[in-house]
């Protein structure tokens, strides 16, 4: 009996995969908004900055010194300093009165950035859902 010999096939299967690409697809696309770090600003477009002028009864001023202190002023009240759980409490149940609150961040110029960030993060944990940046304004005689 003779045996048929086979022809090599010259065809390549690409079924498999493109199914393992859809795969590494869904996967690459549900875990990259996960590996983002950083809190959410939101920055005006404008030719020049405006100054606001909140009403005294609803602000809320987070200020940060040079030693990483932090010290929180409700409305027309006292500045008082606070820790980080405290900060988040009270930012929280004032959350609870006021659902639409704003609160103003100032940091002192010499400040480092990591004690920015963490109030930042925090505001961000309590559900704030704006957060300003106090500056001073430059006089124009003054050099940078």
């Amino acid at each position: 009996m003779a045996r048929k010999r086979r022809k090599p096939m010259s065809e390549i299967n690409v079924v498999p995969y493109i199914d393992v690409m859809m795969v590494l697809l869904v996967i690459f696309m549900i875990s990259t908004p996960l590996l983002t770090q950083g809190v959410k600003v939101e920055l005006p477009q404008a030719d020049e900055t405006e100054s606001l002028d909140p009403k005294p009864s609803e602000t809320i001023i987070v200020k940060v010194d040079v030693q990483g202190q932090y010290y929180l002023t409700i409305g027309t009240g006292k500045e008082n300093p606070v820790n980080r759980e405290d900060l988040l409490a009270q930012i929280k149940n004032k959350l609870l009165d006021k659902p639409k609150l704003s609160v103003l961040v100032a940091g002192d110029k010499e400040v480092r950035y990591l004690f920015i960030m963490d109030v930042l993060a925090l505001l961000s944990q309590a559900g704030i859902p704006n957060v300003g940046l106090m500056t001073k304004t430059i006089d124009s005689n003054q050099a940078l």
